[in-house]
């Protein structure tokens, strides 16, 4: 089983109460970002590129509180930045589970294994490890040698202690296909939680712009990825709505949502997506009702968006589009393991 029923069940049920309530907009994940700090420079990634003071900060636990109860979505997604780096993050998930919300804490495992004592096992609480592919593209595409063994030894570690643990791999242009579903094929050996895959998005900030991909790649390349697993020939373990994975491969269209993933940082919330950096209003409320979400999506013919197929817009479209009827019976594939 990938997406817990547990967790789907209240996905649900919250869409369906914003719908009795008239709500068109609201947020299903919180990005919550308690730091920008990290112990990898990434090249695709452009959190490290703030200014030191702003690196410096941390988000104490009551603001996080805060903003989880501002936001109210069920799921609340903790990137970084590295959030085993942050002296309280242990306070900070305890926080949240006791709200009973659905908390990803997204890491590169580099200081996993060392950081479990801090936390308890719980049907709310996932580590999240980032991995972009086998031994050496992982170790490539974080610059540095030996983190996907660290990362590994972190994953069964936890594994070990009663942990769910889930990864997130970002695929770039250039990506073998091949060699990603082999990569899948050992993830699978580990007794993970699922896998959730992602195309690589153009951050503004990023230090390489060179290797993100275009809208028709992004559907040509997670087609052949995809194929095995479509045609029925392997059953990797997803944690995905599988209705997004059908719009990565260009089965499905959906309009952006960037509302459906709004981020929370330091800096504020984030105007009008984590991937672009176009301000920040202090309050949700101010987020929700003074962003001019039209001048966004595919649809709007903003260039900054017309490339997008990334998670945080387009997979609360997708979970939206799983209440209805017609593809109720597809998207309880990603909770039974159909």
């Amino acid at each position: 089983m990938a997406v817990q029923l547990k967790q789907a069940l209240s996905v649900g049920t919250y869409i369906i109460s914003q719908r009795f309530k008239g709500r068109k907009r609201f947020p299903l994940v919180l990005m919550l970002e308690p730091l920008f700090r990290c112990n990898l420079a990434c090249s695709g990634c452009g959190k490290i590129q703030h200014p030191t003071d702003i690196l410096a900060r941390n988000l104490t636990p009551e603001e996080c509180f805060k903003a989880v109860e501002e936001c109210g979505a069920p799921v609340v997604s903790i990137p970084g930045g590295e959030p085993l780096l942050h002296p309280q993050i242990d306070e900070i998930v305890k926080g949240l589970v006791e709200r009973k919300k659905f908390v990803y804490l997204c890491t590169n495992a580099i200081l996993l294994e060392k950081s479990l004592h801090k936390f308890e096992p719980s049907p709310y609480f996932c580590f999240s490890v980032h991995l972009d592919g086998l031994r050496e593209h992982h170790d490539k595409c974080v610059d540095r040698p030996g983190v996907f063994d660290k990362a590994i030894a972190g994953i069964k570690a936890a594994k070990a202690k009663g942990f769910r643990v889930t990864t997130n791999t970002t695929v770039f242009e250039g990506t073998d296909p091949k060699e990603m579903q082999e990569f899948f094929d050992f993830l699978e050996t580990l007794g993970t939680d699922g896998m959730m895959i992602s195309p690589g998005y153009s951050y503004e900030w990023a230090p390489d712009q060179e290797n993100f991909l275009k809208r028709e790649q992004t559907k040509a390349l997670f087609q052949k990825i995809l194929t095995p697993w479509k045609l029925g020939q392997k059953k990797w373990n997803f944690n995905h709505n599988p209705l997004f994975l059908d719009f990565l491969v260009g089965d499905k269209d959906y309009e952006c949502t960037p509302w459906g993933s709004p981020s929370y940082s330091v800096l504020g919330w984030q105007k009008p997506c984590y991937l672009l950096n176009e301000g920040h209003y202090k309050t949700f409320d101010e987020l929700m009702e003074k962003t001019e979400w039209e001048n966004y999506g595919q649809a709007s013919g903003n260039p900054k968006c017309a490339d997008c197929m990334v998670h945080c817009g387009y997979e609360p479209s997708a979970a939206v589009d799983a209440l209805n009827p017609a593809n109720m019976g597809r998207a309880l594939g990603s909770v039974i393991g159909a």
